[in-house]
């Protein structure tokens, strides 16, 4: 996929999480075929190396930081990148996370549920402690993604942690575009259903018994890149007049 002259996010410089596979990657792909320059943010060094790779053969621009969310130096350090290589930040698409089937909310040990609270909800306040300012500082404005789930509006048989945490980053959403919407900061989450990711494969593989996409009208997963359109159009100027929304991408899973 080459990128487009004069495409949906031409000239934007954006941050991606997570982006060393799944939605994220997607996402890496087509924000720079639709003309943005990235920043790629994953704890796997070696596959985005490969992916930023991948994007410049084709006439992208990526560049890749390896770093956890969960610590405030490393998304310092993406943030940080983004201004040195691109020379400021338009947008990110705050999209790592963990979570996982399993057991019940009384066997859950203390270290799952530190896990999928620090990696879903530090990590989302991680980046927008450090994205906001700068785009504050650049007086232009900006537009910020964070990735929540059917399980940030009900249970869906995810570990009770994920739950809470997505219905966490609903709120830090909204509060978000409520305190900067008036300094020209949108800020919106995508809630996504299941998606075929390697994080839904695991799980499939650990709890076979438990059927999938089984809520939504469209009976099947998402496809990555059917998440990262939906990113893409609220990174854009085309969603101009949205913020502090939870815009569903789930084949109509929260309709019914």
């Amino acid at each position: 996929m080459h990128a487009i002259s004069g495409g949906l996010l031409h000239g934007k410089r954006i941050m991606i999480t997570g982006a060393s596979s799944g939605i994220g990657a997607a996402a890496a792909r087509l924000f720079t075929a639709e003309g943005a320059s990235v920043v790629l943010m994953a704890r796997r060094g070696k596959p985005l190396c490969q992916l930023a790779e991948d994007i410049a053969a084709l006439g992208g621009r990526a560049v890749p930081v390896a770093g956890d969310v969960t610590s405030t130096d490393d998304v310092k350090r993406a943030v940080s990148a983004a201004v040195e290589f691109f020379g400021g930040l338009d947008a990110a698409f705050n999209n790592a996370g963990w979570g996982a089937r399993g057991t019940d909310l009384h066997e859950t040990d203390d270290a799952a549920y530190e896990q999928i609270m620090d990696v879903n909800v530090r990590g989302v306040w991680n980046c927008l402690r450090r994205q906001i300012p700068v785009m504050l500082e650049q007086r232009t404005g900006g537009t910020i993604v964070n990735t929540s789930s059917t399980a940030g509006i009900f249970a869906t048989g995810a570990l009770a942690p994920y739950v809470a945490a997505k219905h966490a980053v609903l709120g830090l959403t909204k509060a978000a575009a409520a305190e900067y919407g008036n300094r020209g900061i949108r800020v919106n989450a995508l809630v996504v259903g299941t998606t075929r990711t390697e994080l839904t494969e695991e799980a499939l593989r650990s709890r076979p018994e438990r059927p999938v996409a089984s809520r939504a009208i469209q009976r099947r997963m998402a496809d990555p890149t059917e998440v990262a359109q939906a990113a893409a159009w609220l990174c854009s100027d085309r969603s101009s007049f949205v913020t502090g929304g939870a815009v569903p991408v789930d084949g109509g899973c929260s309709a019914v």
